[in-house]
């Protein structure tokens, strides 16, 4: 990593300078040069850092003004209905790829640190991996996806929903479930138990669903977790439904939204 290359640099000539330039003793010089690379490192490494964090946040704000566009459109519709639900859900998610897009294109600008920070281009392609599922680019997800992380609930989730929809066994969804679990504090397992107790209940495991909602039960108190719990446990599997997650469950694309009629209400998911 060049970062440390420079900070070696740094050191081995705070090194020299103090042994031979000061003649200062062996060890003193030693100490000299363990501090410049450590202040080289870390001074190096601080200011990157700002700058990838400034860079990603170029990405966060085409991001917020999409949604805010969005979402005024929505204010709109709601004084005046559009006329078919059907589509003004289309003009919403054409209207989410341009934007999408744009933040994709952003994420390229980040390729610049490369050769500095360790990952980035396995950071760039778990962000980029994200704003395609948003956009549902399945084929460049698969494509992505080896080289993404894992790093918190939602990427979990999606990943799992990436299997379940390329017929994956429930073993190897329940790997990447366990996995997200174990990282997860009080109420972070949510969106993960609830995809993958609804996966075992599509697939008529019925059991396994019950497990699974009984264990994340003891990490959380959401309601939408404590309900279908409670349908399992009285063999009402045909009213489960993730529903009350609201846009953090349809987000991955594993069931369509179910909009109350556009002359009464309109919401976009």
């Amino acid at each position: 990593m060049i970062i440390f290359a420079i900070a070696v640099l740094a050191g081995a000539l705070a090194y020299l300078g103090a042994f031979y330039g000061l003649d200062f003793g062996r060890g003193w010089s030693v100490f000299a040069g363990a501090a410049a690379l450590l202040v080289a490192q870390m001074g190096l490494g601080f200011v990157l850092q700002r700058k990838v964090k400034a860079d990603m946040a170029k990405v966060q704000r085409i991001l917020e003004a999409g949604q805010r566009k969005l979402k005024e459109k929505t204010q709109r519709w709601q004084t005046r209905p559009p006329s078919s639900m059907k589509a003004a859900q289309k003009e919403m998610f054409e209207d989410t790829k341009v934007f999408v897009r744009e933040a994709i294109a952003e994420t390229e600008t980040l390729r610049k640190y490369r050769f500095w920070v360790p990952l980035i281009d396995r950071q760039i392609a778990t962000a980029q991996l994200q704003l395609n599922w948003m956009i549902k680019e399945f084929k460049t997800v698969d494509r992505l996806m080896p080289k993404a992380m894992v790093v918190d609930p939602t990427m979990a989730a999606i990943k799992m929903a990436h299997l379940y929809m390329n017929g994956a066994g429930l073993d190897e969804i329940a790997k990447v479930y366990r996995k997200a679990v174990r990282r997860s504090g009080y109420n972070g397992n949510v969106l993960v138990a609830a995809a993958m107790s609804w996966m075992q209940v599509q697939r008529q495991d019925f059991d396994g669903a019950f497990k699974t909602l009984t264990e994340a039960l003891k990490k959380s108190d959401d309601a939408t977790l404590k309900r279908n719990h409670e349908l399992l446990m009285n063999n009402k599997t045909a009213h489960f439904s993730n529903s009350g997650l609201g846009d953090q469950w349809y987000s991955l694309y594993l069931e369509e939204p179910k909009y109350r009629n556009p002359r009464q209400h309109i919401q976009y998911r």
